[in-house]
């Protein structure tokens, strides 16, 4: 959908709590979409994080803070930005770009699942997360999740641009 002229991009900022997991089963014929992404970082830091993304046929600014909780929430900015900007933005990118395909896979309960199917340097690793509204809220866990890895630092995007799941 296009805004109007002269109109801001959308813009959030809220605390982002979320599970992380391995799949191991078939996570595909449950999906309602999928997209690819591109994303680099401006800076990866301990305790923060600057995303630059491309998802389909648009683009965002990521900022992160510092993860709590063995890594269930942390504070997220983030910021709708046009195509061309996100492009030069990627060019400040340290460290190259993770390249993966996302799937959408809806749930019952009324969560998504996105799957993270990732290529490059990181081919063979898929990933699930889920966003919660609390740290304790309830959530179906589909057959073909596997290990949970939330707060494993290896498994950060960021984390995986310097260490390739390939070279582990």
């Amino acid at each position: 959908m296009r805004r109007p002229t002269g109109s801001a991009p959308t813009c959030t900022m809220a605390i982002e709590t979320e599970r992380k997991f391995l799949v191991t089963g078939d996570y595909k014929s449950h999906a309602a979409s999928h997209s690819r992404i591109v994303q680099g970082y401006i800076c990866s830091e301990r305790g923060r994080t600057v995303r630059v993304r491309l998802r389909g046929e648009k683009g965002y600014l990521t900022i992160k803070g510092p993860s709590k909780n063995d890594g269930l929430s942390r504070y997220e900015f983030e910021k709708e930005i046009t195509i061309d900007e996100a492009l030069s933005l990627l060019r400040l990118c340290v460290g190259g770009i993770i390249d993966k395909v996302r799937y959408l896979v809806p749930m019952e309960d009324g969560h998504t699942f996105e799957v993270d199917e990732f290529h490059g340097e990181n081919e063979g690793l898929t990933m699930a997360e889920v966003e919660l509204g609390a740290e304790d809220e309830s959530y179906i866990r589909p057959d073909w999740l596997g290990e949970e890895v939330t707060g494993d630092r290896r498994y950060y995007n960021s984390q995986l641009l310097t260490r390739p799941f390939t070279k582990w």
